[in-house]
Order: C-alpha cells, then sequence, then structure tokens
C-alpha cells in the first residue's frame, strides 16, 4: 500500500494480514465451493474494528478515522471480496442502529451486531426498483399495536442468511401517508419467505429474495422516526461506496501481487514471460490503475472525515475503482493465460468477484448520473 500510515496503522494493518491468512484463506474455497458463509469470524473481526469500528466509543465502537476504515476495507477486499460484502451490509445495519435506535433496539441488536453475534441484512430492493429507491413499493401498515408488511424485497445480500432484516418500506399509518421508514423483522419471531438466488458474484454471501406476505412485527420495530428513512439512507450509501470502492482496490492489488509473482516465474521460449514487453505493459497498466482507484479512495476518506459533502467523492471512488478493479482482473487473468481459468487458482474468482461491484449501492451508471449532476448542477434524467 503506497501511502502514508501512522505506526498505529501500520501495527493494525500488520495484525490484520496476519489474521486474514492463518484464519481466512484456509476456509475460501470450501465455502466459496458450499457457497456459505463462516460466520464464526465477525467475532474475532470485531478485535480489529470491521464491527462499528468508526462509531465512537460510546457507541461501542473504536473511534476510527476514515482513512483507517479505508485500509480495513482494502485489506478484506485483498483476501475475500465476499468477507468485504458481509462486513459491508453488517455496518449498514449496526451504523442505523447506532444513529436513529431506541434504547431497547440498542441493547437487543446493536450490542449483539457488534460482537459480530447477529446475521443481519437490509431491505431495500424490489422486482421492480433497483437504484431508485424513492421507488420502494413495499408497504408497511399499523393495525393496532403491529406492523404489517407486505411486499418483495430482491438482491438481498445476506437473506440466506439472516437472523434480522432492516426493511425500508412505504409506511400508512395516522400520522404517516407513504414515506419511507427503517422496519427490524426478526426472522424466528415474524418469519418471512426466503428463496435463494446463486449468481456468479460474490458466492458465500447469500443473495436472496425475500417475500413479505402480511408479516407482523411489533409496533416498536421502527427504527427511528415514521416517514424518514430516504434522507438516511442515502446518506448513508456515500460510506458504503467507498466500503465497496476499497474493496475493489484490494482484490485489484491481490490480482496485481499474483501476476508480478507469477511473471517472474513463468517461462515461455526460454525466457521469464515478465521480460516480455507485452507482459510488462499488462503488469504497467495494472499498476496505474491500482494506485489512481487507491488515491480516489483515500480521497472520499479523507473527505469524510473531515465531514464534507462527499457524494461525488464517493461516487468517482465507486465509479473508477469498480471499473479498475475489474479491469485489473482481466488483465491479470490474461497474464496467467490458460491457468487463469483454473478454479483452484484464485484469478478466477477475482475475476468474478470484482465484475459484481459495478450494480451495487447504484450502478456504474447511476454513479456517472451523480457525479455529472453535482458538477454541472443539472439532473440527466427529466
Amino acid at each position: 500500500m503506497s501511502i502514508d500510515l501512522t505506526p498505529e496503522q501500520i501495527t493494525l494493518r500488520d495484525n490484520i494480514r496476519r489474521f486474514m491468512r492463518a484464519e481466512v484463506a484456509p476456509l475460501i474455497d470450501l465455502h466459496e465451493t458450499e457457497r456459505s458463509f463462516p460466520f464464526e469470524l465477525l467475532p474475532k473481526l470485531a478485535q480489529f474494528g470491521y464491527l462499528g469500528g468508526t462509531l465512537s466509543e460510546a457507541d461501542g465502537g473504536m473511534g476510527l478515522d476514515y482513512v483507517t476504515w479505508a485500509m480495513l476495507m482494502e485489506e478484506a477486499g485483498y483476501h475475500w471480496l465476499s468477507l468485504r460484502t458481509i462486513c459491508n451490509i453488517t455496518n449498514g445495519s449496526i451504523n442505523r442502529l447506532a444513529t436513529h435506535g431506541s434504547p431497547d433496539q440498542k441493547e437487543r441488536f446493536l450490542k449483539p451486531a457488534l460482537r459480530g453475534e447477529l446475521k443481519v441484512c437490509t431491505g431495500l430492493t424490489e422486482p421492480d426498483t433497483g437504484s431508485n429507491i424513492a421507488g420502494i413499493q413495499m408497504r408497511a401498515e399499523l393495525k393496532g399495536d403491529h406492523w404489517v408488511l407486505n411486499g418483495r424485497k430482491l438482491w438481498i445480500t445476506n437473506g440466506a442468511f439472516a437472523d434480522v432484516a432492516m426493511i425500508v418500506a412505504r409506511t400508512y399509518s395516522p400520522t404517516c401517508d407513504g414515506a419511507l421508514s427503517t422496519f427490524i423483522v426478526e426472522r424466528s419471531v415474524s418469519p418471512y419467505d426466503v428463496r435463494r438466488l446463486d449468481t456468479m458474484v460474490l458466492r458465500s454471501t447469500g443473495t436472496a429474495e425475500l417475500g413479505f406476505n402480511d408479516v407482523k412485527i411489533p409496533k416498536d420495530n421502527i427504527v427511528g422516526a415514521e416517514g424518514k428513512a430516504l434522507a438516511g439512507t442515502l446518506k448513508g450509501l456515500d460510506a458504503a461506496r467507498l466500503n465497496i470502492a476499497m474493496g475493489a482496490v484490494g482484490a485489484a492489488q491481490a490480482a496485481l501481487d499474483l501476476s508480478i509473482e507469477y511473471v517472474k516465474t513463468r517461462k515461455q521460449f526460454g525466457r521469464l514471460i515478465g521480460s516480455f514487453q507485452l507482459v510488462q505493459k499488462h503488469i504497467v497498466d495494472m499498476t496505474v490503475r491500482v494506485e489512481a482507484a487507491r488515491a480516489l479512495g483515500l480521497r472520499a476518506a479523507r473527505a469524510l472525515q473531515r465531514g464534507q459533502d462527499v457524494r461525488q467523492a464517493c461516487s468517482i471512488a465507486k465509479l473508477y475503482a469498480t471499473e479498475a478493479a475489474h479491469e485489473v482482473a482481466s488483465m491479470a487473468l490474461q497474464v496467467h493465460g490458460g491457468s487463469g481459468y483454473l478454479t483452484e487458482l484464485p484469478i478466477e474468482r477475482i475475476f468474478r468477484d470484482t465484475r459484481g461491484g459495478m450494480i451495487p449501492e447504484g450502478t456504474t451508471e447511476i454513479q456517472t448520473r451523480i457525479i455529472g449532476r453535482e458538477i454541472l448542477g443539472i439532473s440527466a434524467i427529466t
């Protein structure tokens, strides 16, 4: 990592790397094959700040700055993008509960989530609603002392595994007429339908479709005030986009490191292939993309830390880093030749998983639209 780190950050990074090599790397192949996730890792990752690390100590966090947080996401992405993704989804719920949860909700859900003892997912996307969060159609109606939920959520990361779903729905009550709110749905208490979706990318993240048919949840399971979820959700997307960007940087760095190692040992025509000009061109192009993506991600992290308006910076980081990471992975596969196709080597997985970063938390096209609007002050949608 070609950035200046404090001695404390270097120590933390080195400890994380040792942990990832010893505890995470041996598990990846098995869980990728079984399309499962080793949730026993989450309590161990909590010690490094991977769960709620940027929260204040009063809220149960470590008060990490966003540059440190970006480094954490890069290290997770370097070793396994599915791991970074589960951490990201878990932290989305953690941050929502820390900011808007009631004392009871913090005791029952936030504390175990911070300890890595609660599997959570967030239900935003629907069959007819992707990047347009304002278009959510799922309904939550207040009936007596319960909310009744109806609708479907699609492409829900960790949905197949989660004990608790944080569901965003249109809210109907005497004091709210269709605005969006967030609700806590405990699967064991308020059962809902779950259909596992097997995807090309991030195979260990339990992507699912969730179905709600007159699902009753307690009245107190609303998070924050009625009808106030849209602004908070949109704000949370900035940090989530930084998380994805830095995870993509980590995966790209892994692909680059593997390629450098390979071209220094692989021979063709009696020479190391690293001595071929076109192979060196691939390595140089990969390096430039990794360095540029990291710089854009850290720029966004520093802006977040300063409390600045970061919509444009986070969208730029997410747009460039995810596109660049897949380009780097593609060049890494080319450098490896036929060996790059082997499922027993990590290049094949990195190639698939880096493609997955271009869609969640706003597609490449949505990021382009956001950046254009921020630059020009003109919306591209009429």
